[in-house]
């Protein structure tokens, strides 16, 4: 699932291209049975609602809330994206290939959308082909456009179809159901040691690598760097929050941030499906100290020239969890 540095990385990508673009269409091919909600477009009759709300609207800037995506456009409508397990946005010129475009009653399994040139790698990647929602845009203002490019299109590929997208009153957007739950923000500028340490406290018995997965607790963390930033801080997943040293959890507070912020540097991680507004993929999975390194030595420097210092894995609050034993302590 993509988690903050990934978002971020989205939002940025979006407010490069997407600006001040105005929505000229929209279609929809969500037919997944794993989500229920009647406030998503996989609901045929909201589907309809969505597109009398956003077609003819300009967008103004996209930000990042947790894990979701954020478009504001002009008339006072904020589009709001989860990606979930396998969606990522994508921005190009796009192609239906099917004779009919009416989305809601296709029976063709087969993703029509294919992008317009043919020789872009990134965006004919496999994993950029499950195209499930298209905004066609009219970029307009742009210098040197041709008349024939000034329609775009920001799609989204979902393979196993499980992204939310939803439309939500920009005044309302921060106390809807969708967001008002979420903890603070870790990369923001009063996010500090203290706030950090009274948000895990909130739940005192809880192992802290499940604790940190806790949206409500703090915003944005996923099992990709909840995993990396206990390797960096020595904490083993398993300890209980209340007894972790104070030491130990500012370790823990600067290791968060400072992962958090190398994965948007590094453009994101694309171990699985996540790719970039461009449709590349970023490059954070190849700075991995734990994740995913199952049975690999141990890098961390305490564990250089020490036996059996493997990297070994198991599971905690149902999630897949990486980490050294000689290294990282358990509370």
């Amino acid at each position: 699932m993509p988690e903050l540095p990934e978002v971020q990385t989205t939002v940025d990508g979006l407010n490069k291209k997407v600006k001040g673009a105005k929505v000229i269409d929209i279609w929809s091919i969500y037919n997944s049975p794993y989500y229920k909600s009647k406030q998503n477009i996989k609901d045929p009759v909201f589907f309809t609602e969505f597109k009398k709300r956003i077609i003819g609207a300009k967008v103004l800037k996209a930000e990042r809330r947790a894990k979701n995506i954020l478009i504001h456009l002009d008339n006072k409508e904020t589009i709001l994206i989860h990606m979930k397990m396998t969606g990522h946005l994508m921005f190009g010129k796009y192609i239906n290939t099917h004779v009919s475009n009416n989305a809601q009653k296709s029976k063709n399994k087969e993703d029509p959308w294919k992008p317009a040139d043919k020789n872009n790698k990134a965006l004919n990647d496999p994993f950029n082909s499950h195209i499930r929602l298209v905004f066609s845009l009219q970029i307009d203002g742009a210098k040197n456009t041709k008349k024939s490019d000034e329609e775009k299109h920001l799609v989204l590929s979902d393979t196993r179809k499980f992204a939310k997208v939803t439309v939500i009153k920009t005044d309302n957007i921060f106390h809807s159901p969708d967001l008002a739950h979420l903890g603070p923000e870790p990369l923001t500028k009063d996010f500090d040691f203290e706030i950090f340490k009274t948000q895990i406290n909130k739940k005192p018995n809880g192992k802290i690598k499940t604790v940190l997965l806790d949206q409500t607790i703090i915003a944005g963390i996923g099992n990709i760097y909840s995993d990396e930033a206990l390797w960096l801080a020595d904490i083993h997943p398993e300890s209980v929050v209340k007894k972790i040293k104070s030491k130990a959890l500012k370790n823990l507070f600067d290791s968060i941030l400072l992962v958090l912020k190398n994965g948007i540097d590094f453009g994101g991680d694309s171990m699985s499906d996540y790719r970039n507004i461009d449709g590349e993929k970023g490059s954070f999975q190849e700075k991995h100290n734990a994740y995913r390194k199952t049975g690999q030595k141990c890098s961390k420097k305490e564990c250089f020239g020490k036996k059996d210092t493997i990297i070994k894995r198991i599971v905690v609050g149902g999630r897949s969890t990486h980490y050294c034993d000689k290294h990282q302590v358990k509370y």
